[in-house]
């Protein structure tokens, strides 16, 4: 069942037309991690394909790279990609090079029980 493209609960809205768009492209993703308290506990760099773009289970990408195999599933929210700027971005956490993606994704994340 797809979800409208709002929700009365708070949530984003999801653009399916813009998920579909995503499917394929490669994104980099930034988290930050707080605790409930708002200290930063730390921060998570990855990159990868979009396979999927779903409003009800999220958006998964297929990690590259040092973690490549893995999948990543993040929720389903399309505001928060924004096409990347041509360019050269280093990963602080492994060294790694992303050479022209086409999207970053920033997030922050709080962990309740920190």
């Amino acid at each position: 069942m797809q979800h409208p493209p709002s929700f009365d609960d708070g949530r984003p809205r999801f653009d399916p037309q813009f998920a579909s768009e995503l499917l394929g492209k490669t994104v980099l993703v930034g988290v930050t991690i707080f605790d409930k308290r708002g200290n930063e506990l730390g921060q998570e760099q990855f990159f990868g394909k979009i396979k999927t773009a779903d409003a009800v289970s999220g958006i998964a990408i297929e990690l590259q790279g040092a973690r490549a195999g893995e999948t990543k599933k993040l929720p389903p929210a399309t505001h928060v990609y924004e096409k990347a700027l041509p360019g050269t971005y280093k990963l602080r956490s492994t060294g790694e090079s992303v050479v022209n993606p086409d999207y970053t994704s920033t997030w922050s994340l709080t962990r309740p029980d920190a």
